[in-house]
């Protein structure tokens, strides 16, 4: 449940945003100081301010940069003033939407709504990482598809990451020859089974340092090879 905070200094107007919110399913606090909703909106953790622009003490322009210098949470900006320069010096103090009284509780939900939205989208994209493996100096980006041993990216052929991989992702796991060929090359591949010893000769000589004493790709005698963590 996105939680937003009200700072609005007229007790009416604020509980009626918050009826209206709170019907739409959002939690809602409000304050009826400039200075404590500051506070609150600076020490709690809310998805979204709706901040009056007059209010004692402190009005709202010095409350939007100072809550925009710390958190990158939407601030809507209501005001009963309609002048364009009041509208201008929000927006470019970080205010991403600014809202003349009176206006509908209703389309207060709308644009909060909307806000919320795109917020929950941009975060989604910033928070979007790539899917990594991590052992040691070595590091497989799986969703780029590069390889860094000690920090220094390593270029690999299709199968010679695919099996990287695979081995980086079950640490410990013995796996024979026949094993890999079938993952990696499939049962109805044209090959010899050979293949496999070339590439983890060739995985060695491009991630361990030194591949005669590997401390990545073990050789189990007998059984196959596993990739120690």
């Amino acid at each position: 449940m996105s939680r937003i905070l009200i700072v609005e200094d007229e007790q009416s107007i604020a509980e009626l945003e918050r009826d209206y919110l709170e019907i739409n399913g959002y939690e809602v606090d409000i304050e009826t100081s400039g200075e404590r909703g500051l506070e609150r909106a600076l020490s709690i953790d809310y998805d979204l301010v709706i901040l009056d622009l007059m209010l004692p003490i402190m009005d709202g322009f010095e409350i939007c940069r100072r809550i925009r210098s710390v958190k990158d949470i939407p601030i809507v900006m209501v005001s009963a003033k309609k002048e364009d320069i009041d509208k201008i010096r929000g927006l470019g103090l970080g205010a991403d939407d600014y809202m003349i009284k009176p206006f509908s509780p209703s389309e207060l939900v709308a644009r909060v709504k909307a806000h919320l939205a795109r917020y929950e989208r941009l975060m989604g994209r910033r928070e979007t990482k790539n899917d990594e493996v991590r052992i040691r100096g070595l590091m497989i980006d799986k969703t780029a598809r590069r390889v860094f041993v000690n920090e220094r990216e390593v270029m690999f052929t299709t199968k010679e990451f695919d099996l990287l991989t695979h081995l980086a992702m079950n640490p410990n796991r013995v796996y024979s020859k026949e094993q890999l060929f079938d993952l990696l090359w499939g049962m109805d591949a044209m090959g010899e089974i050979a293949t496999v010893t070339v590439h983890i000769r060739k995985l060695r000589e491009k991630v361990e340092q030194d591949p005669s004493n590997p401390q990545y790709i073990e050789t189990i005698w007998g059984a196959g090879y596993r990739f120690r963590i």
